[in-house]
């Protein structure tokens, strides 16, 4: 499967160093932009709605993809990872950080009544975000 990355992760040493003694396995598949979100920086970088965020694709199997989950904090609720499609038909996973939690001052973007990881996943729906592959 595929992975959009466009903080840390985009720095292929930060990469190797995280992913590369296994268990699992990746693959730099290159530059990639995602459209209908764009980068700020907190404590670590996320994502909010407009725009657009130049990174990378990753090929990870099953395994690198549970420790990119450890790694993003997933099981602390500092950022979910979503399905987003890309362009050339299938789809990428995203992680998204909750801006409440990692000190990115913002009012009133994903306020609902919804948990955080379904107003993400409604806004990509609805935004039609998209990743473009750089190939």
């Amino acid at each position: 499967m595929q992975v959009f990355v466009y903080g840390t992760l985009t720095d292929s040493e930060q990469v190797e160093s995280l992913l590369g003694d296994g268990p699992g396995t990746y693959e730099s598949l290159g530059p990639a932009t995602l459209e209908g979100f764009h980068r700020v920086d907190g404590a670590y970088p996320t994502l909010l709605p407009g725009g657009t965020v130049d990174g990378e694709l990753l090929a990870v199997d099953d395994r690198a993809l549970e420790r990119l989950d450890r790694y993003e904090g997933v099981d602390r609720g500092l950022y979910v990872r979503v399905t987003v499609p890309r362009a050339d038909g299938g789809s990428a996973q995203l992680y998204v950080g909750d801006p409440d939690k990692l000190g990115v001052a913002v009012d009133g973007v994903w306020t609902d009544d919804r948990p955080f990881a379904d107003a993400v996943r409604a806004y990509i729906v609805r935004e039609d975000t998209v990743v473009l592959n750089h190939e």
